[in-house]
């Protein structure tokens, strides 16, 4: 986590590879501009897999926006991170 940073949640689950592929992405997006994940396991929670289980990989941003479903958009993120 980055201190000062904006922050995203990302949502996931193990075994999914559009999961891995975001993961990766935002990785590389976090590099270059120092933003915080927090990665969520949605199979550890019976909540979030009951609101959640079938849009993974989601990422949302600290207000609950959601910036990317299924496959990072990372106009829209960039966009979120720069803020208003």
């Amino acid at each position: 986590m980055v201190t000062g940073a904006r922050q995203v949640r990302f949502y996931h689950r193990e075994g999914c590879h559009l999961c891995d592929d975001m993961r990766e992405l935002l990785g590389e997006l976090q590099h270059t501009h120092g933003f915080g994940v927090t990665e969520v396991d949605v199979d550890q929670d019976a909540d979030l897999k009951q609101r959640f289980g079938q849009r993974i990989p989601l990422l949302l941003g600290a207000q609950g926006e959601c910036l990317s479903e299924y496959y990072l958009d990372p106009k829209r993120l960039l966009s979120y991170l720069q803020g208003p």
